[in-house]
């Protein structure tokens, strides 16, 4: 494990979920802290049973990680597991997954914010086109975007069966081999948009690393390109690498704050993506604090 948690280490897990990593960190490292975020009101339910169970060793924020500086202290390691939850995913009331018909919401704050139906009935075509064609990465997104706009009023927006129906007619499948339902990209997409996924995530990165103490690990996993590309961005300004084919910076001018910890992403191995297949678009990157 990159974070190399230790006895008596403190340690933030921004991204808490249903507690995979927090237990994990605190079940193999005697005496270490854990301090977990989550904006999910239905995390607060598991972050209880946590506490019961590692008591003082475990503290809970409920608040979206872009505010993880409202936190006090300084960390020996961050992990930041960006994307949706599998308890989110599976839970058809969320909104999250066609697999099984709900209601079009895709709030990982239920508490706050438009849910994606009331999104693509009100947003204007540039914020669709947006989420659909930048964020979705879906090549045939003007045929998507319009039957969505078509749609307005007529209900189908509302649930996760009609609104996949709608974008699979709009954008068949190729023939050939099956690969994943034509609403895959259309409805991650519109799941970043809604939540401003890469909006928090760039908030979030250089608190994070102001988190951390001297010698402190920030780890990131994502599973979507764009914020993989905005991670190693971020991982490259910070180690003084270029940043992009334009940057034209020389290695003096270029501040090193952090080591780079991996040079490329690591992925799931093949057993791990046996047992979880969602592991498999995971992509993880660590830096390690040089100075303060």
């Amino acid at each position: 494990m990159l974070l190399a948690p230790r006895s008596s280490g403190k340690y933030l897990d921004c991204t808490f979920g249903g507690g995979g990593h927090t237990s994990a960190i605190l079940s193999r490292t005697a005496g270490a802290h854990v301090t977990a975020l989550d904006q999910d009101p239905e995390a607060v339910a598991r972050a209880s049973e946590m506490t019961s169970r590692f008591k003082e060793c475990f503290s809970f924020f409920p608040i979206n990680f872009r505010h993880l500086d409202r936190v006090p202290g300084s960390f020996d390691g961050v992990l930041m597991d960006i994307g949706v939850s599998s308890h989110q995913l599976d839970t058809p009331g969320r909104g999250f997954s066609f697999r099984n018909d709900g209601p079009a919401d895709m709030r990982m704050d239920t508490a706050s914010g438009l849910s994606a139906a009331e999104f693509l009935e009100s947003a204007s075509r540039e914020e669709i086109e947006q989420a659909i064609r930048d964020y979705g990465e879906e090549p045939r997104w003007r045929r998507v975007v319009s039957a969505i706009l078509a749609a307005r009023g007529t209900g189908k927006l509302s649930r996760t069966a009609s609104l996949a129906e709608l974008i699979a007619q709009a954008a068949p499948p190729p023939p050939g081999p099956r690969g994943n339902h034509p609403a895959t990209r259309s409805f991650q997409g519109i799941r970043i948009a809604v939540n401003d996924e890469l909006g928090a995530l760039e908030e979030a990165l250089p608190k994070a690393f102001a988190a951390l103490c001297t010698g402190g690990v920030l780890a990131v996993i994502a599973f979507h390109s764009l914020e993989d590309r905005m991670v190693k961005r971020y991982f490259n300004e910070m180690s003084g690498r270029p940043v992009d084919r334009d940057d034209s910076r020389t290695q003096d001018q270029r501040v090193v704050q952090a080591e780079l910890l991996t040079r490329k992403p690591v992925s799931a191995g093949e057993a791990e993506t046996h047992i979880n297949p969602r592991s498999r678009s995971a992509r993880l990157r660590a830096i390690r604090r040089l100075t303060r």
